[in-house]
């Protein structure tokens, strides 16, 4: 189901819960609303449309991927960019990684570890801000 993009800025602002195998419908919805608005969006947060957990789901080269319970074990080659968002107007400035090693759960909930670089690893970056109520 396509979901309204959430733009409270104080429901934004909270730290997302850990995901659950229950949680798979929000994903889903997740995907179907990321790929709604393709055309101006390349990532979203759980949270973006109402959910506060922590899932995300984003364009992985052209291929759309969803992470439960992601988190960055390990990061280098800092940068700083600039950049939207669709649940905030404008642009922000923000410190980014090159390179960034996660770990997720997959939609099976089993464990998977994978290094991301360039663009991909910058989208990751911004949802997981967004999964620790970090409003760039």
């Amino acid at each position: 189901m396509i979901r309204d993009i959430c733009r409270d800025e104080v429901f934004l602002a909270q730290k997302a819960e850990p995901a659950t195998p229950d949680d798979r419908s929000a994903a889903a919805d997740l995907l179907e609303t990321l790929e709604h608005h393709r055309d101006s969006c390349v990532g979203m947060a759980a949270n973006m449309i109402g959910v506060n957990k922590r899932i995300i789901a984003f364009d992985n080269e052209g291929a759309r991927m969803v992470m439960f319970n992601p988190e960055i074990i390990k990061k280098s080659g800092p940068y700083d960019t600039v950049e939207g968002c669709l649940s905030l107007s404008g642009t922000r400035p923000a410190r980014r990684w090159q390179s960034i090693k996660v770990r997720w759960q997959n939609e099976h909930f089993q464990v998977r570890l994978k290094t991301f670089t360039g663009w991909t690893a910058q989208i990751i970056q911004h949802e997981l801000d967004h999964c620790e109520g970090i409003i760039i």
